[in-house]
């Protein structure tokens, strides 16, 4: 039995997760839940589960809150409690940082949901990792089938990383539409059911820029060896090519249920009860080279990952503003990558520090907001 305290309970992947648990409660048993501020919905989940480990980042002000972990602070203590075997890091942004080095400090092992925690701090959570003899595993879905895939060689044998990407909604409109695509559309995804800010850089392709600086630390990869080719159907996950010249593949059906319980029960594999790939009912499966003009964010991220040091923390916090901004309604969505690449240049990067990262990481959010 593996007790899991899940970090972002009420958004999607925490849902999933909790969903994951009651299909295996034989494998499975929830011990915490936190959120960022969805206190109605964790008091919830609380029940149901009869657990009395939770926290909030914010909690409400005319709420008592006394038996709850509060802040960020207060998630670094949940984690490293003795009765939590497996932390699931699904809180959006880089707040949930500072909680995954917490848990990777207490040894336990971390199933990552949140992207921009290797991307803002990849240096320094793997170093943390491999010190404390801590595991940390993917829970995103081409993160996870690259692990797959990855088993059937060994670590200097692969020559290339393939991850995919959907395209999102706007992979054939045309692009002097661009100015007037409404949030509504953006957060129409063809494939996947997500949460909006993931669901916007999935439209805008920054999430798959993303999962390149994720995937260099997780694999020890150099960024070269990691490409991305438009996959609309969402069958493949992810592709590894061997100096042998041989590419294993990863496919299943487009459910995050799977990678959660990948991740939560490995090496272990069981029944997960979600629909099963049917190859001849999909037919066909089709892969094209993403078009620059069409994601521009694409770029910005290699771009961060190219520079190093404090430049992804900055790219990723300038995107994460400019996504809620466009939520928001306050800018179009093809200003996202304009005023990403403007925060970008206006940035000198330091050594990639903790204290530099969260510090780069505050000085992009304050830049960027003062403009908007």
């Amino acid at each position: 039995m593996r007790r899991v305290l899940v970090l972002g309970s009420t958004g999607s992947i925490g849902k999933q997760t909790l969903e994951v648990a009651r299909r295996a409660p034989q494998h499975l048993q929830i011990v915490g839940l936190a959120t960022y501020c969805d206190y109605k919905t964790l008091q919830a989940q609380a029940a149901e589960w009869q657990v009395s480990l939770l926290g909030l980042v914010e909690p409400p002000a005319n709420e008592p809150h006394d038996h709850l972990y509060v802040g960020v602070e207060g998630l670094c203590a949940m984690v490293q409690r003795d009765e939590v075997d497996v932390v699931v890091v699904a809180l959006g942004g880089a707040i949930a940082l500072l909680p995954t080095l917490a848990a990777l400090e207490a040894g336990k092992t971390v199933a990552l949901a949140t992207k921009e925690v290797l991307v803002a701090g990849g240096a320094i959570v793997m170093e943390t990792a491999q010190r404390h003899n801590a595991t940390l595993l993917p829970i995103d879905s081409e993160h996870s089938g690259a692990f797959q895939a990855m088993l059937a060689g060994k670590p200097d044998q692969v020559a290339r990383l393939i991850l995919t990407a959907s395209g999102g909604p706007f992979r054939t409109r045309p692009l002097e539409t661009f100015d007037t695509i409404t949030v509504a559309e953006a957060l129409q995804h063809p494939n996947w059911s997500m949460g909006r800010k993931i669901t916007v850089d999935s439209a805008t392709m920054m999430n798959k820029g993303l999962e390149v600086i994720e995937a260099q630390w997780l694999f020890g990869l150099r960024l070269e060896q990691v490409e991305v080719l438009i996959h609309p159907q969402s069958i493949v996950h992810a592709l590894v090519e061997f100096v042998d010249g041989s590419v294993v593949a990863q496919l299943s059906v487009p459910d995050m249920r799977l990678p959660i319980q990948y991740a939560l029960l490995y090496p272990e594999r069981i029944d997960s009860q979600l629909p099963r790939l049917r190859l001849e009912q999909v037919g066909q499966l089709t892969f094209e080279t993403p078009d620059p003009a069409r994601y521009p964010c694409l770029a910005l991220a290699y771009e961060a990952a190219r520079i190093g040091g404090t430049m992804p923390a900055v790219m990723n916090a300038a995107n994460e503003v400019a996504v809620r901004a466009f939520l928001n309604e306050q800018i179009r969505f093809t200003d996202i990558p304009r005023w990403v690449e403007a925060t970008m240049h206006a940035h000198t990067p330091a050594p990639p520090t903790l204290e530099n990262v969260l510090a780069a990481d505050a000085w992009a959010r304050a830049w960027l907001t003062a403009r908007l």
